[in-house]
């Protein structure tokens, strides 16, 4: 199969546009769960303002926020695709340029000492670009997340001591979404890395953070950590936009990865109520949009 960097080009504004606009299905059943269970009026009457948001979002074909994010390109390329890794890279960057431009979207990427902004939702290393490979024969799938700085600036990252075992997973944990409160714009979806490198570790966090609702780690003892930490991160009572309640994460995700016997690196990168992401599929029947 055969890809044109200008075919991906076209998606990747096409998906800027996408993810600022539509909630995924997973977070709109996942707001539908915590409202079933919350059980704090004031908590029932913020999901219920953040419920009107998305529909008049939708109604008028309007972004759910105002804070466009930084761009994020998760790119995973099948074994028969052929295409210029270079090219697509270019492409990616381009398709971004046009969504801010020619949408228009607000400019969120700045230099980070001068703080210029060139409002084209691109710089130095940004739009962030991902990529991978799959056993697929035919495919290629682009995926685009939008981090806002909101849930962005709450990332955390512990060089946890082995022998303090896995409370100490869970105290670190704790602690960040309580040190997140309510600037997360909960409630949220947190991301936790355990194990590899500094920067895996911070990594597999955000892969975490931005995984649809209803997946699980496909590590057994990560899935546990999930499952543990769901239930307590939601009794801290920090609760939607940190105003009390139940509601303080639709889940707590996990990614893990092997390290080093001296060591045990833990981060935690948060995802705000808007959980945007959207995504393209490359086949050789077509193109494909989706979440």
């Amino acid at each position: 199969m055969k890809i044109d960097p200008q075919q991906v080009e076209d998606a990747a504004r096409e998906l800027y546009i996408r993810a600022v606009k539509l909630l995924p299905p997973d977070i709109k059943q996942g707001f539908a769960g915590l409202v079933k269970r919350e059980t704090d009026a004031t908590a029932q009457g913020v999901l219920g303002t953040m419920l009107v948001n998305i529909q008049v979002a939708e109604d008028t074909d309007n972004l759910l926020c105002q804070d466009t994010g930084i761009p994020i390109y998760n790119v995973r390329i099948g074994r028969n695709v052929e295409l210029d890794g270079f090219a697509m890279k270019q492409a990616i960057r381009k398709g971004c340029e046009r969504a801010t431009r020619e949408h228009p979207l607000r400019s969120s990427v700045v230099h980070p000492v001068t703080r210029k902004n060139e409002h084209s939702s691109c710089g130095r290393h940004v739009p962030v670009i991902h990529i991978d490979f799959c056993s697929d024969e035919e495919l290629l799938e682009i995926e685009m997340i939008p981090k806002g700085s909101g849930s962005e600036n709450n990332s955390f990252l512990k060089m946890a001591i082995p022998a303090d075992g896995v409370d100490a997973i869970k105290t670190f944990v704790i602690d960040c979404v309580l040190e997140a409160g309510g600037k997360t714009c909960p409630p949220t979806i947190v991301g936790v890395g355990v194990g590899g490198t500094a920067d895996l570790c911070v990594h597999l966090s955000k892969v975490a953070a931005t995984r649809a609702l209803g997946s699980r780690c496909s590590d057994r003892e990560g899935a546990k950590l999930e499952e543990a930490l769901t239930e307590a991160g939601n009794m801290l009572g920090v609760g939607p936009q940190g105003l009390g309640g139940d509601s303080t994460a639709f889940a707590v995700h996990v990614e893990t990865a092997a390290t080093h016997i001296t060591m045990n690196p833990v981060a935690v990168n948060m995802q705000c109520h808007s959980a945007r992401r959207a995504r393209a599929t490359f086949r050789p029947a077509g193109l494909e949009y989706g979440y």
